[in-house]
């Protein structure tokens, strides 16, 4: 004969059950301010919107100056323009990723002058290597203060341009002096 009622079994799974919700309920609760029932953190995450979306200006102005920057080394030096425009191609698409939502598709940045390119094609190639490592460096600096979703995306871009400097220093190596 079977036996009813409450196992022991039965009375921990229930208890779990209760424990795990009310746990789950203080976790859920509580964020509300006492003024108007806006989240206490509010603020903070008000901050790291505007430090996100600076940082994705900064990025998206630097995409712009390197792009110039790739422009004028295959314009002064065209036998480098078949190796730099992958590298050039990628450049761009990291700028229309790192562009905060709402400049996507709208305001172009403005672009300040990138400088003079060297007279050598080699060391034209290396000024751009030397570009790419500094952009890999200051992205990889600005994961620390980057929210989740943008640290993963500037991971990416840093990656992107530690590869770029390699390619590119392969790429001055190849070219005639």
């Amino acid at each position: 004969m079977r036996r009813t009622g409450t196992t022991r079994r039965g009375a921990l799974t229930a208890t779990g059950a209760l424990a795990l919700g009310a746990v789950l309920t203080g976790c859920g609760g509580g964020d509300e301010a006492a003024d108007g029932g806006r989240p206490a953190h509010s603020g903070a995450r008000a901050a790291a919107a505007k430090t996100d979306r600076t940082l994705r200006e900064k990025a998206v102005r630097d995409g712009a100056l390197l792009l110039a920057r790739y422009d004028l080394v295959a314009e002064a030096h065209p036998a480098t323009a078949a190796g730099l425009a992958p590298l050039r191609a990628a450049v761009r698409e990291h700028g229309k990723a790192l562009a905060p939502p709402r400049a996507k598709g709208g305001e172009k940045p403005p672009a300040a002058p990138p400088g003079p390119v060297s007279a050598a094609p080699k060391a034209a190639v290396r000024e751009l290597a030397a570009a790419e490592r500094r952009r890999a460096d200051v992205y990889a600096e600005a994961l620390v203060t980057a929210g989740p979703e943008l640290a993963r995306l500037l991971a990416s871009v840093a990656a992107a341009a530690a590869a770029h400097a390699y390619l590119l220093t392969e790429l001055a190596e190849e070219t005639a002096a």
